[in-house]
């Protein structure tokens, strides 16, 4: 009961920081997420998926709660379990969704699939297969915004797994030396591939290890959309100010295996259900929304009927879209260096 009573008392506290339109917003973005990598989940079943794919099912909060705080010519780059990260930065579904089949109507013509696939228009820079990889490209990205002398920041998410490879402690050594505006997301969903942080490090925390070349850093629940947008915008004026990078640690938990192809044995069931009862960071949001006053059950309900719309149009869409000819296999291999 006591608990029960602290969470109550973090809505209300929470709920007046944020208008409604600003809740609405955050809540219908996780849901477009869900009811998307619910779909893909389908797809795959039948076939229509081929490879590799990695569902962002249950870490939603992390990638819409940052994204909240972002500005136009802001960057990001992620993993390979990227899809949320694709929608959240404003990526078209029906784009997305091609590519997961593998279609030409894809954001990579077919080509890049559920792991590699980007968009010069939104700033995002995939998408990456080898892991901790995209740590020192979004290094990178930070560099030429330095070099540009402009205020926009990099996003750079990576996982607990990842958090152990040496090229990430690269990365933070020149991050930090030359003071680049990159924040370094911590995706910390506790099991790598399958095995538990508690059994593949003696560290406490993951942010905790940027100390040791001056990165301030925090931990956060990931599983708080409002936690979630509040660390990230400490961070964003952190590297806006030109303080250089910063980490955060979002503890957060993934409802589906690593992939499609993983039947998690290594968790429980019952572990599991507990997060999605007690942390689901969708229902929370929908919680604030009702108990504030700011939305009924019939208007929550009427925007997960237009979500599921959406949805099944890009699937749709997906199905419709013809697979890329074979001459395509000889377009984008070089880039023109006058361009």
């Amino acid at each position: 009961m006591a608990r029960k009573a602290a969470a109550q008392a973090k809505d209300e506290d929470a709920a007046p920081n944020i208008s409604r339109d600003e809740l609405l917003k955050l809540y219908r973005d996780m849901l477009l997420i869900r009811r998307f990598e619910e779909k893909a989940g389908q797809l795959y079943g039948m076939g229509l998926i081929g490879g590799f794919c990695h569902l962002y099912i249950g870490q939603e909060a992390v990638v819409v709660g940052l994204e909240a705080t972002a500005k136009e010519g802001d960057k990001r780059i992620t993993s390979y379990r990227d899809h949320g990260h694709m929608l959240a930065s404003g990526m078209d579904p029906r784009g997305v969704m091609a590519e997961l089949t593998g279609r030409i109507g894809g954001y990579s013509k077919g080509k890049g699939g559920s792991m590699h696939m980007f968009s010069r228009e939104k700033h995002f820079y995939g998408g990456h297969g080898i892991v901790g990889a995209q740590v020192p490209l979004g290094a990178g990205l930070a560099f030429s915004d330095k070099y540009r002398g402009n205020d926009n920041v990099t996003f750079t998410y990576f996982g607990d797994g990842a958090a152990n490879q040496g090229q990430v402690y690269e990365a933070y050594n020149m991050a930090e030396l030359w003071d680049l505006p990159v924040i370094f997301v911590i995706e910390n969903n506790q099991y790598a591939m399958g095995t538990s942080v508690a059994r593949s490090t003696k560290s406490t925390t993951f942010y905790g290890r940027g100390e040791a070349f001056g990165i301030p850093g925090e931990q956060v629940d990931g599983m708080d959309v409002l936690a979630v947008k509040a660390a990230g915008q400490k961070a964003v004026e952190h590297c806006r100010d030109g303080n250089g990078p910063y980490i955060l640690e979002m503890m957060t938990y993934r409802y589906r295996g690593h992939s499609m192809s993983d039947p998690a044995k290594y968790r429980t069931r019952e572990e599991v259900q507990k997060m999605r009862d007690e942390k689901d960071a969708i229902e929370h949001v929908r919680q604030l929304l009702m108990t504030g006053g700011h939305a009924s059950d019939e208007d929550l309900k009427a925007v997960d009927k237009e979500i599921k719309e959406i949805v099944n149009d890009s699937a749709e869409f997906a199905r419709e879209s013809p697979e890329p000819p074979v001459e395509e296999l000889w377009t984008d291999i070089y880039a023109d260096a006058q361009a």
